[in-house]
């Protein structure tokens, strides 16, 4: 039988992905696929008024900052 090989050191650390942060990718790409104004996948569809598209666009965009931030961390 052959042997089995010596695990090598593996210089870089792992990095995990946190689940909270991929989440909150999630959401803020959504709110902005779906609110844009203009462009939006419900804008397009009906009629959405500024007061609520705007504050879900920055919502969104929020979301993506604050999710990406802080997305890998060290194992």
């Amino acid at each position: 039988m052959a042997k089995a090989k010596k695990e090598e050191n593996n210089s870089k650390p792992s990095q995990r992905i946190s689940f909270l942060k991929a989440l909150l990718i999630l959401i803020g790409a959504d709110l902005v696929l779906l609110f844009a104004p203009g462009f939006g996948i419900l804008n397009s569809v009906f009629y959405i008024g500024s007061l609520i598209s705007w504050p879900a666009l920055i919502l969104g965009i929020g979301l993506l900052l604050l999710g990406f931030r802080g997305l890998f961390r060290k194992s």
